[in-house]
């Protein structure tokens, strides 16, 4: 019992009578709210008016968040079947990022075309946001102790010079857990970085290949990522659902590239408008 310096944190970031406020929520909503945010800055520089940024996330965040829940509860039907009251709870987790990205790039897919805007700059602008948006949207499943791995020990989690209080957070179940959750959300701040720093650089990136190059980084991380995490959603008993999308993803964004290169695509803009 002493094992823990710290108790874990309270899920619960607010409660008003019977209303309360999940940290999960406010975790997501600021990631998104940052998205908006740097989205609307970049667009100015691309010409693409701000109001359309807050019409496409009218439209895509419900039916983003209506697709990660659907493809949560359909790989884990099992047992919302048997506690259908549950399918709604999204505020106790259980949202798939790959869910939400299909859901959003589907909207965004119509959005574009009613608005006849070049839907590749669109995801161009939008991506490294997303990835951000990821980043922190991990620290939200932090709260509600998921996304975790194997069985560990405090001391291999010290050794990696981990923060107390994400230990002291790791203490699931009676073990300490392999922070998949921490990993993920470095590499995709890490990605995050990259695309910001290379994709003003002058030629450096063709029309929608910054988009590409979000989907490759993501994909590749969480490919290995995901083979370390004990909750993982299955297709059957073997298969990884989100590590066999991640290696569909990722192939098919380096072949799209190759193909568009040789194709002569347009460059990306370097230049403000």
């Amino acid at each position: 019992m002493g094992t823990r310096l710290i108790a874990a944190l309270n899920p619960i970031a607010l409660q008003f009578g019977p209303f309360t406020i999940h940290w999960y929520g406010v975790i997501i909503a600021t990631g998104v709210v940052l998205a908006l945010w740097l989205s609307v800055r970049e667009g100015k520089r691309q010409g693409i008016p701000e109001d359309y940024f807050y019409d496409y996330l009218l439209w895509a965040l419900p039916i983003a968040i209506i697709c990660a829940r659907l493809y949560y509860v359909t790989f884990q039907w099992p047992y919302y079947a048997a506690h259908p009251g549950e399918i709604i709870a999204i505020w106790d987790g259980g949202i798939a990022i790959y869910g939400s990205i299909i859901g959003g790039f589907a909207v965004l897919y119509f959005f574009c075309r009613a608005r006849h805007l070049s839907m590749w700059t669109m995801l161009d602008v939008i991506a490294p946001t997303v990835i951000l948006a990821q980043g922190i949207g991990r620290w939200g499943n932090f709260m509600n102790q998921e996304a975790f791995g194997v069985i560990t020990t405090k001391a291999a989690l010290m050794a990696q010079h981990i923060p107390n209080w994400i230990i002291a957070q790791m203490y699931i179940g009676g073990h300490y857990r392999v922070p998949t959750f921490l990993y993920e959300s470095l590499w995709d701040l890490a990605g995050f970085a990259v695309l910001m720093l290379l994709r003003h650089r002058h030629h450096f990136f063709l029309r929608g290949e910054v988009f590409l190059s979000y989907v490759m980084w993501y994909a590749f991380g969480r490919f290995f990522i995901e083979g370390m995490r004990t909750d993982s959603l299955m297709l059957g008993s073997v298969i990884r659902v989100s590590q066999l999308l991640s290696l569909l993803f990722f192939i098919g964004a380096l072949v799209l590239m190759i193909v568009r290169r040789r194709r002569g695509m347009a460059p990306w803009y370097d230049q403000p408008k």
